[in-house]
């Protein structure tokens, strides 16, 4: 019995394969309703995929996700009814001694939430101290940083004249302040008895840091008599999606004296963006595939029309229904696999003609996984498609059969 179903397989695979072979035509418009709807879909998941990953690069750009200061707060001073305004409590300055643990913390965090096992350093920390003071006459704001930690954070940063600076007796000058100040590469500035020669000025980048100067850390402390203080710490976490929210939680519930702040730049927003806009294409997609589905459908209800007189002859010879259904059923597999495979690379060569006219600059690449997937969805989707008409097949009697004749 079993030798005999075998057989029967193989007949109805070289019945199927001789009639899409002769109905090749048929079966190509069957396939391009699963074209359109799987190319769509892949089109749509590939710049997705090719977006969110131009969106994580450009999240560098973005400088610190973390802002750590002190905790200061302002409280209303009363007497009675009346009011003698506000005094600030708290310190200005944060401890270094703090940095330690901020990284311990920051380090930790991101470990048990992204479940990293390597050791090192993951966040990058780059204290900064503020001091308003005098630079040729002219009130200015010298920013001391960690020159290495502090450009790794601000991969925006562009030096348009002369270097970066390592030396501590070194100064890079914001656009704004070196034409204001009439400072070039090489000039020396006097910081409270102190020759600092500039090294590098920095291009312009419409904010603050165009007006300030910059020196190293330490040589800003030991100036001002501000060992061991610093005024804020950046927090860059080295990995995509880190948790910043809970770093900051993190480091707020533990550390007393300091209050740490996940930063949200442009790139939250436009992240948000990107995902109402993902959800709209696949909804635009559904409809293809739904679309898609249905020419399939009449592809195969005009089909079974064309094949009244085989289908009356298969049933007069002793063919079950569900053979007649395994018929319609092996082809609905030949017309996916093709849609599948063609749908796929259409797709993908419509991602990167349509991906850098919806994101510029934006590197498209194939995503081979998405092959599976197309043609899963479109043998799915063309067996789906067929369920109706070969039902229908299996209600024609022969007699209609030899009136078709």
């Amino acid at each position: 019995m079993r030798f005999s179903d075998e057989r029967s397989l193989m007949k109805l695979y070289k019945i199927v394969i001789k009639d899409v072979i002769r109905r090749k035509r048929r079966v190509i418009y069957a396939a391009l309703g699963v074209v359109i709807g799987i190319m769509t879909v892949v089109g749509i998941l590939t710049i997705s995929l090719a977006g969110e990953a131009r969106i994580y690069n450009q999240l560098e750009k973005y400088g610190a996700n973390l802002s750590i200061m002190p905790a200061i707060s302002n409280m209303d001073m009363q007497l009675g009814d009346l009011s003698l305004g506000t005094v600030m409590v708290g310190e200005n300055y944060i401890s270094e001694d703090k940095l330690p643990e901020i990284r311990l913390i920051a380090d930790s965090e991101i470990r048990n939430a992204l479940d990293i096992k390597d050791e090192g350093n993951i966040a990058t920390l780059a204290p900064k101290l503020y001091i308003n003071t005098e630079v040729n006459g002219l009130s200015v704001r010298v920013v001391g940083i960690e020159p290495k930690e502090e450009r790794n954070i601000k991969t925006w940063w562009r030096v348009q004249e002369g270097e970066y600076f390592e030396s501590t007796d070194q100064a890079l000058v914001g656009a704004v302040a070196a034409e204001i100040l009439e400072l070039d590469a090489g000039d020396i500035i006097a910081l409270k008895g102190s020759d600092i020669t500039v090294t590098g000025i920095l291009e312009e980048t419409g904010s603050n840091e165009d007006y300030q100067i910059f020196v190293p850390i330490r040589t800003l402390q030991q100036a001002f008599d501000k060992e061991g203080l610093i005024s804020s710490v950046d927090v860059r976490a080295l990995c995509n999606a880190c948790p910043v929210e809970i770093i900051a939680d993190g480091i707020n519930n533990n550390i007393p004296g300091i209050r740490a702040v996940a930063v949200k730049q442009v790139a939250a927003n436009e992240m948000e963006m990107m995902d109402r806009m993902n959800k709209f294409m696949l909804a635009l997609a559904g409809i293809t595939l739904a679309v898609g589905l249905f020419g399939v459908i009449n592809t195969m209800m005009a089909s079974v029309n064309e094949r009244i007189k085989d289908i009356g002859i298969m049933r007069a010879v002793g063919a079950s229904r569900n053979q007649i259904i395994k018929i319609f059923i092996y082809e609905a597999v030949i017309i996916g696999v093709i849609g599948g495979i063609l749908g796929y690379l259409a797709g993908t060569l419509l991602a990167y003609v349509i991906g850098p006219l919806i994101f510029d600059g934006m590197a498209v690449t194939y995503v081979s996984l998405y092959l599976p997937l197309s043609l899963v969805l479109a043998i799915v989707m063309a067996v789906v498609a067929t369920v109706y008409p070969a039902v229908r097949a299996t209600r024609i009697k022969v007699a209609d059969s030899f009136r078709s004749l």
